[in-house]
């Protein structure tokens, strides 16, 4: 199980970011030693459109696209809102607090401590990964989301 002393963190920009500058922000990011765990946050995009009289046509929205971070291509399904962090200890949050100042010059943002990810498993990790699920996704899952999770390598 994940241990509840690990710190974490949420950064809050004022608005939804553009895919482009959520792969910046989060490239970034991931440069920082210490990220244990990352979480992209904010209102989903659906591939086709869920209700309505277009209900099941295409999508198309010029915010769901293939970003890359560090070395992966993450396909963005949410608009992104806040990025949470679960990080080694409380000196990698100052570090992150001084790539966002240098980030975030043009438009406010917050980064708020406290517990914004799941530390023990629930129903729904169980349902999904089973009794022996790995750790380092605990609270990380969506109940709707057929695909699976997508995990930077080199983020520790």
């Amino acid at each position: 199980m994940t241990e509840a002393s690990y710190p974490q963190c949420r950064i809050v920009p004022l608005r939804m970011l553009k895919p482009e500058t959520a792969e910046r922000l989060l490239n970034s990011i991931v440069k920082v030693c210490g990220i244990r765990r990352m979480l992209v946050n904010g209102p989903r995009l659906p591939a086709t459109v869920p209700y309505g009289p277009a209900r099941g046509k295409p999508n198309p929205h010029s915010a769901r696209r293939v970003i890359t971070v560090g070395d992966t291509e993450v396909e963005l399904q949410v608009q992104v809102g806040q990025v949470v962090l679960e990080v080694e200890d409380r000196g990698v949050i100052e570090e992150v607090r001084s790539v966002c100042d240098e980030f975030f010059t043009e438009i406010p943002y917050t980064l708020q401590e406290g517990i914004f990810m799941k530390t023990k498993p629930s129903l729904v990790d169980y349902a999904k990964y089973g009794p022996g699920a790995d750790e380092s996704v605990i609270g990380l899952t969506d109940p709707g989301k057929k695909g699976g999770l997508v995990i930077l390598q080199g983020l520790k």
